[in-house]
């Protein structure tokens, strides 16, 4: 790995509240299968890790990454006055606010705004997909959205956009015109650079054939092919489990499972695995109560998963979620979601997390 010091970020979001407690199973606690007596998942088909907890039986691709090591799971991470709304709580989640806080700038836009080491280029921050997420947005630089570095090369470098630059001359009145140039401009190269970087490494790794599996094999492409990125963002969605719970869950976790054991499998062969730190997370967890359609509705605390070959801190690393001490029908959060990211931001990018989170925080040692 060339042009940075430090370690590489690659975060994976799971859209619509993944359900935590079916995630990570306390199956040697009967409260959990007093509250999901249909929907628990028995203790003979759980994924042991330890004593007390296991993972799903579709996360065979996290059980194996947690027996070699390279795992940390922190229980019951949220934020005061938890927010039940998909929007609203992403929106925390991305911009790192409080609850009664809105903001319209990213976490990770704020780092790239700070202008931290290597974010005068545009692929600093890296997003597989056609849109930005708000994480990625600050107010003077954001990060860079892709999903296929072919088209968007075929795109950027039509005659359309030279005949544009040719025919409306930038004058000190049209700012706001020279700033689309500017834009533009940055983002032509961009997307040469990366299209360019794209064509070098391919992996024979197999992943799932899941546009997860897709963006997982793209992002280790570009890391194979000597990309300077330090961030890199995708996500998978559906966990919005109303209905039909297990049966959603267990065809989400296979792919997601598979397609983050075969990502750190091909980072292994390029020796870049220790060089990397991934962050799994949903935007709040479900209720502890099952619903009466085979579900279970929006929540609050969830689980977090930190995925590595140097992790300093690795296992199950605090206690597991209270089910008997509940904020109606809820998980009370331990872990507040900012300390995670402000040991990412100190321990994995080397940059102050006060100068991105604006206030301190107990910075989570990655």
């Amino acid at each position: 790995m060339t042009g940075f010091s430090g370690k590489r970020l690659v975060i994976v979001q799971l859209s619509g509240g993944n359900d935590g407690l079916n995630t990570l199973i306390p199956f040697r606690n009967d409260e959990y299968y007093r509250l999901r007596p249909k929907l628990g998942i028995a203790a003979d088909k759980v994924l042991r890790i330890g004593d007390e907890a296991g993972f799903n039986p579709a996360l065979e691709g996290f059980r194996k990454l947690f027996d070699e090591g390279a795992m940390g799971i922190y229980n019951a991470v949220g934020y005061p006055n938890p927010d039940r709304s998909h929007f609203r709580s992403m929106d925390i989640w991305h911009t790192a606010s409080n609850s009664d806080e809105y903001l319209n700038t990213g976490w990770i836009g704020r780092l790239l705004d700070a202008n931290c080491p290597g974010s005068e280029n545009a692929w600093y921050a890296m997003e597989v997909d056609d849109t930005l997420s708000l994480s990625l947005k600050g107010n003077y630089q954001s990060g860079f959205a892709v999903k296929d570095p072919q088209r968007l090369k075929t795109m950027m470098n039509d005659k359309f956009f030279d005949e544009i630059s040719a025919n409306q001359p930038v004058t000190e009145q049209s700012s706001e015109l020279s700033f689309l140039y500017k834009t533009l401009a940055r983002t032509t190269a961009s997307a040469d650079y990366i299209y360019e970087k794209s064509k070098i490494y391919n992996s024979a790794r197999i992943y799932p054939q899941h546009e997860l599996g897709n963006s997982l094999k793209q992002i280790a492409g570009l890391i194979g092919s000597g990309m300077e990125s330090r961030i890199y963002y995708t996500s998978i969605s559906g966990f919005d489990t109303h209905a039909r719970q297990a049966e959603i869950q267990q065809r989400l976790f296979t792919v997601v499972g598979d397609s983050l054991y075969a990502f750190t499998q091909d980072l292994k062969e390029r020796n870049e695995f220790n060089n990397t730190v991934i962050l799994v997370f949903s935007e709040f967890g479900r209720r502890v109560k099952q619903n009466a359609s085979n579900g279970t509705d929006h929540g609050t605390a969830n689980n977090v998963y930190l995925i590595g070959g140097d992790l300093k801190k690795k296992g199950i690393l605090n206690t597991m979620a209270n089910l008997t001490s509940l904020d109606d029908g809820d998980l009370i959060h331990q872990l507040d979601f900012r300390n995670i990211y402000a040991g990412l931001l100190d321990n994995v990018i080397a940059y102050d997390h006060v100068k991105v989170l604006g206030r301190k925080f107990e910075s989570t040692l990655i």
